[in-house]
């Protein structure tokens, strides 16, 4: 069997010339039962801030309202920015939404890069490390179901979390990033890892072992799939369809890895073209036949799809879910399940 994971992903962006918003939240609820129904994997919900065309900034409310019309597939949502958030509402956020899902829920922290974010929640970029670990400890604790106090410098407060999530709090909580640290902070807590790059899971296993506990959950990235794949009849109209929702999401990425400055990794850099964005593959238009013939030469990966790519509309969403749900049997097929 491969290792490949099938999801289908939701960030919420609404530039003001897409789809409206409201709509967009009806659709994605509805495409979640959707998804749920032909077998998908993962559904993922993002986080980010004060962005202009509305992305997701609440993820644990939408994956409230998803849970509530699905039964079997898994949530992930991240990444979400540890540093910004008191540690305490995010460990109770999990625990109600791990008991409404029914232990569907994963959760993976990220420090964090966009500055105008960090001064919106009045907290220092310089602090994102500290607040990590802090944070991380925290919401381990009052998921076991520790009473304890905790002094962050301006005093001791007291913590304790009701009610429980179903899951064991290792099995929830991962760390996401694209640096070295991330995966010794993950392997340091015993918590899962979902990195940026593939060749940090060797190091969080490396880690894993050296500190002698099993690794939990983690995703190993693999080149050879997009980042969103859309399924259509024909390549050439699917990608039009898509295209400009692709750029808006690349640009307003690269704004954000510009504002990092010189720290920045991003992919996104200079692929504001759509000619130059579709030959970089980040996302396709498929058929098919396209992905069964791409996922029979890759080991493993994600299968993704965002039917709601940049404020694409739901009626073009929807010919991309359907055709995906023609295509689950062969798909599953080829992947060996």
């Amino acid at each position: 069997m491969k290792d490949f994971t099938i999801s289908v992903s939701f960030d919420m962006r609404s530039p003001q010339w897409a789809s409206p918003t409201p709509q967009l939240y009806r659709a994605a609820i509805d495409m979640a039962a959707f998804a749920d129904g032909i077998g998908v994997d993962q559904i993922g919900l993002m986080q980010h801030h004060g962005s202009d065309d509305g992305y997701l900034p609440q993820p644990f409310v939408l994956a409230g309202g998803m849970a509530a019309v699905t039964s079997r597939v898994r949530f992930l949502l991240g990444a979400v920015i540890l540093p910004l958030h008191d540690p305490l509402e995010l460990a109770e956020q999990i625990a109600v939404l791990d008991n409404m899902s029914d232990g569907r829920l994963g959760v993976i922290f990220g420090a964090g890069y966009v500055p105008y974010e960090f001064a919106m929640f009045r907290q220092s970029l310089k602090d994102r490390a500290k607040r990590m670990d802090e944070g991380l400890e925290i919401i381990l604790r009052a998921l076991k179901g520790e009473r304890f106090e905790h002094d962050d410098g301006t005093g001791a407060r007291p913590i304790f979390v009701r009610p429980l999530p179903v899951q064991e709090p290792e099995d929830i909580v991962l760390v996401g990033g694209g640096v070295p640290a991330s995966a010794k902070r993950a392997a340091r807590f015993g918590v899962g890892f979902g990195p940026m790059k593939g060749d940090l899971v060797d190091l969080y296993l490396a880690e894993c072992a050296r500190l002698g506990h099993a690794p939990r959950r983690y995703f190993r990235p693999r080149p050879g799939m997009p980042m969103a794949i859309h399924l259509c009849e024909n390549p050439d109209e699917g990608w039009d369809a898509i295209a400009p929702h692709a750029v808006h999401v690349i640009t307003e990425y690269a704004k954000w890895a510009e504002a990092e400055g010189d720290a920045s990794s991003s992919p996104f850099k200079g692929l504001t073209d759509p000619a130059v964005l579709r030959h970089a593959g980040m996302f396709a238009a498929w058929t098919p036949q396209m992905l069964l013939d791409r996922v029979s030469e890759v080991e493993g990966g994600n299968i993704g799809f965002q039917p709601l790519l940049g404020g694409l509309s739901p009626e073009e969403g929807w010919k991309n879910l359907k055709l995906l749900a023609a295509t689950m049997p062969a798909l599953l097929e080829a992947i060996g399940r």
